[in-house]
């Protein structure tokens, strides 16, 4: 038995190496615009030609036209675009949102003037939603992610190993969740000042963004005991964290990678958290949707498992026990 215990943790430590190197190598190795939802607008002849330019790089933009700079401001400031390409008698101007993602933002600016450049024009770069003077490269939401995902799995865990089943987990879940929210907020918002927009709902989201990891973690546990809580703990972890985009944007990932990470509660809160923050809650439906399904799961699961528990020991015969002697007389 020792012999097999060692040869496990032989094996079983480079295997774990290998899936977080490549968890979180492989997106950071491969980050470059696939379909980044690009605006262009402008007079109809100028615009095709910025379209042609930009089509050189295959695959790397979702161009959308736009009738004017003003509908095209409108559809970054709704994060229907990261940026726009506004051509006219002015030259070429380009709309960005570094609060959207600093690096997206940058990517922009080299490809846009990057092109510009060879045919002899100025590009007059314009940040319609820039990122807080605080926080201008996005470090600490990015940053953010990790400690949220740690903190969701430790709730989740604690609240498997302590024992606590069914009402009582999912009170303990949601009380750890709501005060890490706080903590959070308070952090980021009041003291960094990484975060702008209401600060109760900023608190909320750092909540969600807890409590679904935590309940999924514990609703896993619930169901399938502590295969379950290492099954919740290495996806939200391997593929949650790394997956989220945090840093950079969905788009910005190798396929399915950006896809699988705003499925995930650690990629889709880093999206409800811009969104909230910078964004007077443009496209948050659905990352916030994303969290409260995971949320809402993960706290039935662990009813669920709960109440199943209660019924196998309620069913457990009692053990057959021989008759006492008669006493003697």
């Amino acid at each position: 038995m020792d012999t097999r215990r060692l040869i496990a943790v032989i094996v079983l430590v480079p295997v774990l190496v290998s899936l977080a190197l490549w968890a979180f190598a492989w997106p950071a190795s491969r980050t470059a615009p696939r379909d980044l939802p690009l605006g262009v607008a402008g007079p109809p002849a100028a615009v095709a030609r910025v379209e042609q330019r930009l089509a050189q790089r295959e695959g790397a933009f979702e161009l959308h036209r736009y009738a004017d700079e003003a509908a095209a401001r409108d559809a970054v400031e709704d994060r229907t675009v990261y940026g726009a390409v506004v051509t006219g008698g002015d030259g070429v101007k380009l709309l960005t949102a570094s609060a959207a993602s600093p690096a997206v933002a940058q990517s922009l600016r080299q490809a846009v003037t990057g092109q510009a450049s060879a045919t002899g024009s100025a590009v007059q770069v314009v940040d319609v939603v820039p990122a807080p003077g605080a926080d201008p490269r996005g470090a600490a939401l990015s940053a953010s992610v990790l400690p949220l995902a740690l903190a969701g799995i430790a709730t989740g865990a604690v609240a498997t190993l302590l024992g606590l089943r069914g009402l009582r987990a999912v009170l303990a879940l949601v009380g750890a969740a709501a005060l890490t929210g706080l903590v959070a907020a308070a952090i980021a918002h009041s003291w960094l000042g990484a975060l702008t927009g209401d600060w109760w709902t900023v608190a909320g989201v750092f909540g969600l963004s807890t409590l679904a990891v935590a309940a999924g973690v514990a609703g896993l546990a619930a169901l399938l005991g502590r295969a379950g809580l290492a099954l919740g703990g290495a996806v939200m972890m391997l593929l949650g964290n790394p997956f989220s985009a945090a840093s950079s944007a969905p788009e910005m990932l190798p396929e399915p990678a950006g896809v699988i990470g705003q499925w995930l509660p650690p990629g889709a809160g880093a999206s409800l958290l811009r969104s909230v923050s910078f964004f007077d809650g443009a496209a948050a439906t659905g990352p916030a949707l994303t969290l409260a399904w995971w949320a809402l799961l993960g706290l039935g699961a662990v009813l669920v498992g709960g109440a199943l528990r209660r019924r196998t020991r309620g069913t457990i015969p009692a053990p057959d026990r021989a008759p006492a002697p008669a006493p003697v007389a």
